[in-house]
């Protein structure tokens, strides 16, 4: 029996206030948790992601199937948001890593975005969570179909069956999606509460 575990996860009314917050923050921290959130990437994912894994020309990120936990090669879309945010990533390149730690030559710790959530008051979040948030949003918010989110998510879609007869990877629908969850997550939608609401929700 496969064991599920549930993430606590920011509700999607109040990320577009959340990334303004982000976006005031200066440090490789933040705009990789910026980049998480707007790739709807695993935090392990980001930490790891290497600049020959970009092509910023066509708008691309492709993970190698080594660093996947399905073990499948998955190609993100880049918005517009996410694209502008590597540019300038790349304007202070330092390493071969996109968001270089401390030591010469690492990532960024695998701590670093659940501190950076507690210095910002959201100690109870994880990066991780954003999944959640985003495909909550998906299925609430937009007409896209389930099967768009989950592939967005590198999530395998539905039964062997239904996996044999969707082997593309419905890139450019998914370059759809993940554009409008940019622009959602610039938008003026979200809530100015102080109370952040959680929900639990596995991805």
């Amino acid at each position: 029996v496969q064991c599920v575990q549930h993430h606590p996860a920011m509700s999607y009314e109040d990320v577009a206030a959340f990334m303004q917050a982000l976006r005031d923050r200066e440090g490789f921290a933040a705009r990789g948790l910026e980049f998480l959130i707007l790739t709807a990437a695993r935090p392990g994912e980001v930490y790891g992601a290497a600049w020959d894994e970009v092509d910023l020309d066509k708008a691309v990120w492709t993970i190698p199937d080594g660093r996947m936990k399905s073990h499948k090669e998955h190609r993100v879309p880049l918005s517009e948001a996410a694209t502008t945010l590597l540019q300038g990533m790349q304007q202070q390149r330092i390493s071969d890593f996109v968001f270089p730690g401390q030591g010469p030559g690492r990532p960024l710790s695998n701590m670093a975005f659940l501190q950076l959530l507690k210095r910002m008051g959201h100690g109870d979040l994880t990066a991780h969570g954003f999944r959640s948030t985003f495909r909550v949003w998906a299925a609430e918010r937009t007409s896209f179909p389930r099967e768009l989110a989950e592939k967005a998510l590198a999530h395998a879609v539905g039964n062997k069956v239904e996996a044999a007869y969707q082997r593309g990877d419905l890139f450019d629908k998914r370059r759809e999606l993940m554009d409008a969850w940019a622009r959602y997550c610039e938008s003026t939608e979200s809530t100015n509460s102080n109370v952040t609401s959680i929900h639990r929700t596995a991805v």
